[in-house]
């Protein structure tokens, strides 16, 4: 059953306007749909109706404007922001549920699928910075806020571990398992989506088995 804890969906959304949003939003969507060649600075300026010298105030250049579109992407996975106090056994689940669910829909979709893609074709290339930028960017951003989930669930007295690094790439692997690389290798990702709701309740059931206390053991 679907969880029906509400969080806030961009409570970790980078501090930018509602107009530099909708930029973020048209650059990414001519990256899917046009590739790399697509992604110019007059491109994104014909696209999102304004000028290149608003671009470049606002997020510098190119590499900057890919560094905010990977944040912008990161934000939408949700994590906790609530004093460890609030937590019970049946909150932490759901928190995380809901973390590995956005996890899932963010990794599947078109613009995640994208700009992998697009890091991987780079790698080989001397002074490619979109992989280093993903990792810093993107999966360390989201790492960082579902290790201080898991920190406070550890507070809580309901998570038993000694090294949340180690826990979170526990859970982040019981998620995302192989899926994310099936989906890049062309996988049907929208036959995979049907799938995620289960795939996360049986993931975050995984971890709490494995580092979940005896206080955190009541059914959800």
């Amino acid at each position: 059953m679907e969880t029906k804890l509400q969080l806030a969906a961009h409570s970790h959304q980078p501090d930018y306007s509602p107009r530099q949003n909708d930029v973020l939003d048209s650059a990414l969507r001519l990256l899917v749909d046009g590739g790399e060649k697509a992604l110019t600075t007059a491109g994104v300026a014909r696209a999102a109706n304004c000028s290149k010298e608003s671009l470049y105030k606002w997020f510098g250049d190119r590499d900057g404007l890919l560094s905010a579109m990977i944040g912008f992407q990161a934000s939408k996975v949700r994590t906790f922001d609530d004093d460890a106090r609030a937590l019970t056994a049946a909150t932490l689940h759901d928190h995380l549920v809901v973390f590995a669910r956005d996890l899932l829909e963010v990794l599947s979709g078109d613009v995640s699928l994208a700009l992998n893609r697009l890091a991987i074709g780079q790698a080989s290339r001397e002074g490619s910075k979109l992989g280093m930028m993903l990792q810093e960017r993107g999966r360390r951003q989201i790492g960082k806020r579902a290790g201080a989930l898991l920190e406070a669930g550890r507070k809580a007295g309901l998570l038993a571990f000694d090294d949340r690094d180690d826990a979170y790439e526990t859970l982040y692997g019981l998620i995302v398992s192989d899926l994310h690389l099936r989906m890049l290798l062309g996988e049907d990702s929208v036959n995979m989506a049907k799938d995620f709701g289960r795939r996360a309740e049986r993931a975050v059931s995984a971890f709490l088995r494995l580092y979940g206390s005896e206080k955190s053991s009541a059914k959800p």
